[in-house]
């Protein structure tokens, strides 16, 4: 262990404490001791205050008590005499550095400085902004602000990219980088690698933060890059987005320091990298980050730490930018990048895809704005469908892709034209019912090109171009490339070869969605027909299990995942592409009690699936041995006794509930492998199925439903409720618009008389 970085670190760890204590007693003062202190969004009061210590902190006066553990953890700076063992002091200084960051920053958010206002940043073409309404294409802000700390609905969002393996890590990028095109490349290179960014931090006023949006590169959760704030206490939050991984999805509890920093250590991929000048704040903080597992590689010269077992590999590496092998500063930070993966261990899979602009899954977010586009296809103005299809072996030449029509070279900017997206698929292990399954991956597969927009599916799909993409020379045959680069790089197993026909000739385009559409409903009668009664095996899921250990999804015909992102056919799917893979057959066997879901076979892989923490699973109740959670569900039903019904809550719904709790707080309830009878976290699309809590009553007991789901499952929702045999249901069902407390749920059950209030009684 290198005495200079402990001396630098507990140096920067005691001046840090001095000013949290300072800034505390100040506000104490002018605020109040009961001033209201809270992070937005977040049920996990201050995340890493409450995971390291257990306290609940919700106003100035609480943090006195955190400040003085703080300062219990603080050490003197080494001697210059006298060797001792410095890890242990340093890594103590860095969790009092943590401890104190967050308390500043609360401190920060009752005064109204956090999130940090956005300075004036500038687009590639010169053009000044201060707020989002004048920054199209750049940094995605609130109200004019940085991020700050992210929530809990775009944690559980990014929830099954993060146990999936899409999105392998993340980064805390704190400082400058050498200049705006090495920061520009850096943060390509971890986009093109589906890692997660987090920014910070800053290097005599200059943050990493300027460079990119001077670049004109977005910001943001859909691209992956996370502006938190230009000074390096900002680096907070991201400690406090992992702390909140283990809370969320490994059913940790607040107070468990120790086993929070080993699920990050062991289940959260992440490393710090110090751009620039490494200041005493800046040791005290990186000694903060390993204490969770995460390494810090920094691009000056600096004392390194080998391996001592509380990071997987080096603590600290010194890559002095210059130095670095390389033709150029680019080449030298993609090499930085690669020797950042290389120190956490990260594993990387990336589709070689042959197209003129970078591609990865973090740039599924991008939105392509009518300012910068260049053509679209779809929309308002035009019409665009996608349709897989498969065919015998010896009908697809693989790799071929052929475009019938005109490209859109002489299509004014701003345009828009007809455009039909056909795939022939072959493959010994290819079946009839794969064909939509590999179809639904068209929207990801285009959206991971940088400057393409890709929305909707079938024959609603919604495609742009923008103009930086189109100056690269994307055309309609890249659309090919990718899908075959694509499909077999994901789908091997089961595709041998992939052909693809771009359709712009007015009459072929119309010959085609023809017969797509015609697929199209043969499907959905299809599917209809699949129900659980008609099948002898469900699958599982065990994703999660690399962020929730004892959580296992069971997915059957009729109750996709709670995580909305797959279904019966796409576990079938998985489990001919990979048979020792998160997806596998389970064999009902013997009925136990078939109305609410008991199966002798599935009772027995619940049990082994869980390692021993659940036994029996009724895939049909909500009330009796409902299904776990991890964390990623997309709604949460929870019971509520007092109107014999249930209500569902979105993941983005912030308001309060009639049960007293947000969203946020419901789902510690629900997440975390537990098996908590009354609440269940599910799948949107488990709400419309003939199958949701029927052993309970179904659809009919639910009584409140958050009024986003409303809208945007108006006709489905619409559907059930004739279904039901009751058209004015949904009606009937009370949202956060109108009722926020039982007393008046109550009231509104009675006035529209919700059939919930005559059912029998629940439990």
């Amino acid at each position: 262990m290198s005495r200079y970085i402990a001396t630098r670190a507990i140096r920067g760890a005691n001046a840090l404490v001095s000013e949290a204590e300072s800034m505390l007693q100040r506000a104490i003062v002018e605020k109040g001791p009961d001033t209201p202190v809270a992070f937005p969004n977040t049920a996990y009061y201050l995340p890493l205050i409450f995971g390291m210590t257990g306290r609940q902190v919700e106003s100035i006066g609480q943090l006195q008590p955190v400040l003085e553990h703080a300062r219990g953890l603080l050490h003197p700076i080494p001697s210059q005499k006298n060797w001792t063992p410095y890890l242990g002091e340093t890594l103590d200084s860095g969790m009092a550095t943590l401890l104190a960051a967050e308390s500043i920053e609360a401190i920060r958010f009752a005064y109204g400085q956090q999130p940090e206002p956005a300075r004036n940043f500038h687009l590639a073409g010169g053009t000044a902004f201060t707020s989002p309404e004048g920054a199209e294409g750049a940094i995605k802000s609130i109200d004019g602000h940085l991020n700050g700390p992210i929530d809990d609905i775009q944690l559980r969002t990014w929830g099954i990219q993060l146990v999936d393996g899409r999105m392998p890590g993340f980064a805390a990028i704190v400082g400058a980088a050498k200049s705006n095109e090495v920061a520009v490349k850096i943060v390509r290179e971890l986009q093109r690698r589906n890692i997660l960014t987090f920014l910070s931090g800053n290097v005599n006023g200059r943050s990493i933060i300027d460079q990119l949006n001077e670049e004109g590169v977005e910001l943001g959760y859909d691209t992956f890059i996370v502006p938190f704030g230009t000074d390096t206490l900002s680096a907070i939050y991201a400690l406090g987005f992992a702390t909140r991984s283990a809370l969320t999805f490994g059913g940790k509890k607040g107070g468990m320091a120790r086993d929070i920093l080993l699920y990050n250590k062991e289940r959260v991929f992440a490393f710090v990298l110090a751009l620039g000048e490494v200041d005493d704040l800046k040791y005290a903080a990186a000694a903060g980050a390993i204490n969770f597992g995460f390494p810090v590689i920094a691009d000056t010269v600096i004392p390194e730490i080998l391996p001592t077992g509380v990071t997987t590999y080096e603590h600290v590496v010194s890559m002095p930018f210059n130095e670095i092998d390389g033709a150029d500063d680019l080449e030298r930070a993609e090499r930085l990048v690669q020797k950042c993966i290389e120190v956490r261990g990260i594993k990387v899979h990336v589709a070689n895809v042959p197209v003129p602009v970078a591609y990865g899954s973090a740039f599924e977010g991008e939105v392509v704005r009518k300012a910068d586009m260049r053509i679209e296809f779809g929309g308002k103005y035009s019409k665009c469908f996608e349709y897989l299809h498969m065919a015998d072996l010896d009908d697809v030449t693989d790799g071929k892709v052929d475009v019938v029509g005109k490209g859109f070279e002489n299509v004014p900017a701003q345009g828009h034209m007809d455009m039909g997206i056909v795939v022939k698929v072959a493959g010994r292990g290819m079946q009839k019912d794969f064909e939509p399954v590999l179809e639904r991956q068209v929207h990801h597969f285009v959206n991971g090109a940088s400057g393409i927009q890709h929305i909707g599916q079938r024959d609603i799909a919604w495609v742009r171009i923008s103009n930086v993409a189109a100056d690269k020379g994307f055309n309609l045959e890249h659309f090919g490339k990718i899908l075959h680069a694509r499909l077999h790089a994901d789908f091997g197993a089961i595709v041998d070869k992939v052909q693809v026909t771009i359709y712009t000739d007015p009459e072929q385009f119309q010959k085609w969605l023809a017969k797509a559409r015609e697929a199209y409903d043969f499907r959905n009668k299809r599917l209809a027909d699949l129900v659980d009664g008609a099948v002898d095996e469900f699958y599982s899921c065990t994703l999660c299990q690399s962020f929730a250990p004892n959580h296992v999804c069971i997915v059957s015909p009729e109750r996709l995942g709670l995580c909305g992102a797959y279904n019966w056919l796409d576990c079938k799917a998985s489990f001919s592409i990979n048979p020792t893979g998160p997806n596998r057959p389970i064999k009902l066997g013997a009925p136990i009690d078939p109305a609410k879901g008991y199966w002798t076979g599935l009772n027995e892989y619940a049990k082994s699936g869980s390692h021993g923490a659940v036994s029996d699973v009724a895939m049909y109740s909500i009330m009796e041995n409902p299904m776990t959670a991890c964390g990623c569900f997309e709604s949460i039903v929870m019971l509520i006794p007092e109107t014999n019904g249930v209500m569902v809550v979105s993941r983005e719904d912030t308001s309060m509930t009639p049960a007293g709790m947000t969203f946020s707080t419901m789902a510690g309830m629900a997440g975390g492998g537990l098996q908590t009878p009354g609440v269940m976290g599910v799948g949107k699309y488990y709400l419309i199925s003939p199958k949701f809590i029927s052993s309970d009553g179904g659809f009919k007991r639910v009584v409140w439903m958050s009024s986003a789901l409303k809208a945007t499952m108006s006709d489905e929702l619409q559907a059930v409720a004739i279904r039901e045999g009751d058209p004015d249901l949904i009606d009937k069902i009370a949202d956060e618009r109108s009722v926020t407390t039982v007393d008046q749920l109550l009231a509104w059950l009675e006035e529209h008389n919700h059939p919930a209030l005559a059912m029998d009684p629940i439990f």
